[in-house]
């Protein structure tokens, strides 16, 4: 980087919790807006399918076998300072 900024990239993970699966998706359906925007882009049947799609996405990570919902995600934060 030029004029002697600095790039510090770190590896971390946030634990979705939810009350379940479902409350999960219901509360980025309402507010979360690319998956907002997502479902209001599709027919019914393609809403359908999107909540089928998400729903098995979550379970195949869900560390909960009782109906509710903790599920770990990795992200990278990247930090830049300007020098």
């Amino acid at each position: 980087m030029p004029h002697g900024g600095v790039i510090k990239a770190t590896s971390r993970q946030f634990v979705f919790r939810y009350r379940s699966p479902q409350h999960w998706l219901d509360v980025f359906r309402t507010y979360y807006g690319p998956v907002l925007k997502a479902f209001a882009a599709l027919d019914e049947d393609e809403q359908g399918a999107l909540q089928s799609d998400l729903l098995a996405l979550v379970a195949q990570f869900n560390r909960l076998k009782d109906g509710g919902m903790v599920v770990p995600s990795d992200y990278l934060e990247v930090v830049v300072h300007k020098g």
